[in-house]
């Protein structure tokens, strides 16, 4: 069971981190774009050092394409809050029928190959 979701938990917290490290930076952009690079490069280290054990562990149990599906769902939900709570975005529904159509699709990844009469 741990190998099921030890990836998912390394995942949850790699992206969190990665979303700062990719758009934290927008919420003060009175900060010279250079401190924000170097900024980010700091964040990525410690998402990398995450999420590189999480597809090691999850292979074992996971396919690539579910793996990082896996990823994809997760960064989206993770992207979805903070947009709207760090950044105060709004979620319309375009954004809620999109991230559907993409749990659609992860569905279909995770069902395993159709049979095709």
């Amino acid at each position: 069971m741990t190998a099921y979701l030890a990836p998912i938990g390394l995942l949850i917290i790699s992206n969190i981190f990665m979303t700062f490290a990719w758009y934290g930076h927008l919420g003060d952009m009175s900060r010279p774009l250079w401190l924000a690079v170097l900024i980010a490069w700091g964040i990525a280290f410690f998402e990398y050092c995450l999420a590189v054990p999480a597809n090691r562990i999850g292979y074992a149990v996971y396919t690539a394409a579910e793996l990082k599906t896996l990823q994809e769902v997760i960064t989206l939900v993770i992207f979805a809050g903070f947009a709207v709570f760090w950044l105060g975005e709004k979620l319309t529904v375009n954004h809620l029928v999109g991230f559907g159509l993409i749990a659609a699709g992860a569905f279909f990844i995770f069902k395993g190959p159709i049979a095709v009469a």
